[in-house]
């Protein structure tokens, strides 16, 4: 099935080249997987919502972030678009029970500096610059 992945993704070049290249990674990984699984003799057409569903609860299984869950959906669903199933993955991620994003902050991280930082400042121009912001 590695084989088919690879061919499939060097017959569709979508997005820039790290797009491909990580695309590329997450589709073995996926093989592998599946084969850990125990789907056998698979090919990239024989993609099937029971695998779907199989790699999402081994993805659970494995601790993952919610972000790197949801580009490895991404990456599926590409998959099946390519070999002419987009149906057989639910378009919602909810579906298969993934949360939304958590960043892992919204505060900001800006410095405030006061007078007497400004006042430490040697440089005339960095300080006219930091007085600005």
């Amino acid at each position: 099935m590695k084989y088919d992945l690879r061919h499939l993704a060097y017959r569709n070049k979508d997005g820039s080249f790290g797009t491909q290249a990580e695309r590329l990674k997450t589709l073995t990984k996926m093989a592998d997987h599946l084969k850990g699984l125990g789907y056998q003799n698979m090919t990239a057409d024989s993609l099937k919502p029971k695998h779907v569903e199989a790699l999402v609860k081994f993805w659970r299984g494995q601790d993952l972030s919610v972000g790197t869950v949801k580009n490895r959906m991404a990456a599926l669903r590409w998959w099946a678009e390519k070999v002419g199933k987009p149906g057989i993955i639910a378009s919602d991620n909810a579906f298969y029970g993934i949360a939304d994003r958590k960043y892992v902050t919204n505060n900001t991280k800006a410095v405030v500096l006061g007078d007497d930082g400004l006042d430490r400042v040697t440089d005339p121009w960095t300080r006219y610059a930091l007085r600005l912001q």
